[in-house]
């Protein structure tokens, strides 16, 4: 059964502020992430007939539209830079937490590297955006104890590997392990 435009206002007020974070940890551009998150849920409105709360719960239905804007982002984008963000005006207060984030991000960015993309998009699920495990099973279509065990044998190799990148991630997210 399809979505009453009415209860996507709800979700809206409850999601926006996630989704915005879901894109900006992966774009690091504040515009970029507006944008994007207003594309997301114009998109999930314009697709409502296509929900179905007896096949996943909004959470997974929303973060996957967003993922597959951030995928079409990256496709079409492919290292362009528009004039217009060379001379961007922002407030001293906005360049300074794009850049602390930027500089966070640049930290893990090694450690996260080194990790297989399907651990990596865990740890920022988990982390970064807060998911829980049911969310995180639904997303990506794998049971929630294996979303859970790989979590954990992720931080594990991480702890092992390098016990820093363990503080970097705390430090970033913001959490205790």
């Amino acid at each position: 059964m399809a979505m009453d435009p009415k209860a996507f206002e709800a979700h809206y007020d409850a999601y926006v502020r996630k989704i915005y974070k879901y894109v900006y940890y992966r774009t690091q551009h504040r515009e970029t992430a507006e944008d994007l998150t207003s594309q997301i849920f114009l998109k999930a409105f314009d697709k409502l007939d296509g929900f179905d709360e007896s096949r996943g719960t909004f959470s997974a239905w929303i973060y996957g539209i967003a993922r597959n804007a951030l995928a079409d982002h990256y496709r079409a984008s492919r290292e362009t830079i528009d004039i217009d963000d060379v001379w961007d005006l922002r407030s001293d207060e906005d360049v300074a937490r794009d850049a602390e984030a930027r500089e966070r991000v640049e930290a893990l960015r090694p450690y996260l590297q080194a990790l297989p993309k399907d651990q990596r998009e865990l740890v920022f699920l988990r982390l970064w955006d807060g998911l829980s495990y049911k969310e995180i099973a639904e997303l990506t279509g794998r049971s929630e104890a294996a979303c859970k065990m790989a979590f954990s044998r992720t931080l594990s190799r991480l702890r092992k590997e390098v016990p820093s990148a363990i503080l970097l991630l705390m430090l970033f997210t913001h959490r205790i392990l």
